[in-house]
């Protein structure tokens, strides 16, 4: 039950980091969000839509798992890995706060899906 919530957790975190990616990357909401600059916002709206759209293959696939219940726990543990390396990645070249938005969820959410299981 804790695990599946903590999934349904991480995947609405994706939700809403699809929209500021895709719908608010050029305003001032986006702008502070990800600390960017108006000439920058602009001029990188395509690639960070891109980057939204990612972002909402892994909300997919963890709301997938979900729908299946029990017999969705590799989906969920897959989708739930794949947000924890992005996350790593993300940390190491762009910056620490995405550890904690999206690795430390994500990781979380794997703990209590095994104990769960």
């Amino acid at each position: 039950m804790i695990g599946n919530i903590l999934v349904g957790l991480v995947a609405l975190i994706h939700c809403y980091i699809v929209y500021l990616e895709m719908v608010l990357w050029d305003t001032p909401r986006g702008h502070k969000a990800f600390g960017l600059k108006p000439e920058f916002a602009s001029a990188s709206k395509v690639l960070a839509a891109n980057q939204g759209l990612y972002n909402g293959f892994l909300a997919a696939g963890l709301i997938w798992g979900l729908y299946l219940g029990a017999a969705g726990f590799q989906i969920k543990i897959f989708f739930l890995i794949c947000v924890a390396i992005a996350g790593l990645y993300g940390a190491a070249t762009v910056g620490w706060k995405i550890l904690f938005i999206q690795t430390v969820p994500g990781v979380l959410a794997i703990i209590a899906l095994w104990l769960g299981w």
